[in-house]
């Protein structure tokens, strides 16, 4: 499935039985950028700010004083089941006088949170790969143009003796085919090394453009 992140801050209310629910949503590229919307946003007067974030691999969420597994928890369900990555949400709370149970408390944070994001502009998440390759000069025409093809771009380009080395990357899901590519255009004369992603799968996350 591929993801997205937030276009831009976001926000959708919902009352319950008397209590008002807001959840806010902002797009977030580090865990200090997903506190500090929280500490932004937060409000002081209410009875719970709630919150859950997910940076790929990273994620973390409070509950804030209401009964365990009944906010955080479905907070982050709401951003995995809308698609988002890099994304924090709050969901504040002002308690009005009835109890709603932990069922009703886990649909309020959970509904409020996942219909502000179902309603949200989204910006596509781009997994890039980063691939470093080596090959003749006389194949420089072919290996150039097929990097527009792929929408690969050059991060770096060396010349010695032995010919052309390229370091570039381009988004994942395009690798294979371009590695094919350039391997049938220049009769298996181009070399790859160190081919993966970045340093960790979670940076090679980047918004589309």
């Amino acid at each position: 499935m591929s993801l997205d992140t937030l276009a831009a801050r976001t926000s959708h209310p919902l009352e319950v039985k008397h209590s008002r629910f807001l959840a806010r949503a902002a797009p977030v590229q580090t865990p200090d950028e997903a506190l500090a919307f929280l500490a932004e946003i937060g409000e002081a007067t209410a009875t719970h700010n709630c919150w859950a974030y997910r940076l790929g691999g990273q994620y973390r969420s409070s509950d804030d004083g209401e009964p365990a597994g009944t906010a955080g928890r479905p907070i982050l369900a709401a951003i995995d089941g809308q698609g988002f990555d890099q994304v924090m949400v709050v969901v504040t709370r002002w308690y009005g006088g009835i109890k709603l149970g932990a069922g009703g408390l886990v649909r309020a944070y959970g509904g409020s949170a996942a219909e502000c994001l179902r309603l949200a502009g989204r910006t596509p998440l781009i997994a890039w790969r980063e691939l470093h390759l080596a090959y003749p000069f006389e194949h420089t025409g072919a290996v150039h143009a097929a990097l527009g093809q792929y929408a690969a771009e050059k991060l770096e380009e060396h010349f010695d003796t032995r010919g052309a080395r390229l370091h570039l990357r381009l988004p994942a899901d395009r690798a294979d085919a371009l590695t094919t590519h350039l391997r049938d255009a220049t009769r298996d004369r181009v070399h790859f090394a160190n081919e993966g992603s970045g340093p960790s799968p979670d940076s090679a996350l980047e918004k589309g453009r």
